[in-house]
């Protein structure tokens, strides 16, 4: 997962506002008292949100994937940034000192296959907390896997890169399996082919705060997309937010 991808994520990926993004992740983290410190965001990818959030946190990146990782370290470099890249499954997060916060952004427990690794991954992120410390994530919900990706498909004719990205919806257990066939215009004009092949699957917030409550974590928050309210009907988005006790 995520190999010759890396090389075209940002690209596909260009619409996306990380700055908003992070601004949000700011007012979330205040509203746990994390104003300043030691940040982790696991599944980082190309680092989208990790950099942006480096102006305020002394963030370190965690990702599965070196591809992904070597992109964003690349990025961090361009912009002057220090910022420590590290190759590692979340489900077995250990640092080398306890963060003030972790993060999980980008549909990053989607991709977690059952609950025990959902459980796995936030049992990891509490024994890299201190005591008081604030775990924030944010998820595709069930509705967005079944009705906006589901059994549909995309596509893009762009001047640069062409993709044609399939899915195909289960309901039990609730998953996608996306096939994005992707076409990238190269320096010599010809056009590389690339395949990635992913799953999602979806979560209750009922599932998501009973697995957060059984790793020890309280004070825990649902919100809807990028904002501070209750999640709504139909939300396509849930962030989340639970605090280690002292």
């Amino acid at each position: 997962m995520y190999t010759a991808f890396a090389s075209v994520y940002d690209r596909l990926m260009a619409d996306v506002d990380y700055s908003t993004w992070a601004a949000f992740y700011r007012k979330l983290l205040c509203r746990y008292g994390v104003e300043a410190g030691a940040v982790c965001e696991c599944a980082c990818g190309t680092g989208g949100l990790t950099l942006p959030l480096a102006k305020t946190y002394d963030m370190t990146g965690a990702d599965l994937s070196a591809d992904m990782l070597a992109v964003a370290s690349a990025k961090a470099r361009h912009m002057g940034l220090s910022i420590p890249f590290v190759q590692m499954d979340m489900r077995k997060l250990a640092l080398h000192r306890l963060q003030d916060a972790v993060l999980c952004t980008c549909d990053g427990v989607n991709y977690l296959p059952c609950e025990q690794d959902v459980s796995a991954f936030f049992h990891a992120a509490h024994r890299a907390l201190k005591p008081g410390g604030a775990l924030a994530l944010d998820v595709s919900t069930p509705w967005k896997l079944e009705n906006i990706l589901g059994n549909h498909t995309h596509g893009e004719d762009a001047e640069d890169i062409s993709y044609l990205w399939k899915n195909r919806f289960d309901a039990k257990p609730c998953r996608v399996d996306m096939r994005l066939v992707i076409f990238k215009r190269e320096a010599d004009g010809r056009y590389g082919r690339i395949v990635e092949e992913q799953t999602q699957y979806g979560y209750t917030i009922k599932q998501l705060k009973a697995l957060l409550e059984a790793a020890g974590f309280a004070d825990i928050r649902a919100y809807g997309d990028k904002t501070l309210n209750a999640p709504t009907a139909n939300e396509t988005r849930w962030h989340i937010a639970a605090r280690k006790e002292r």
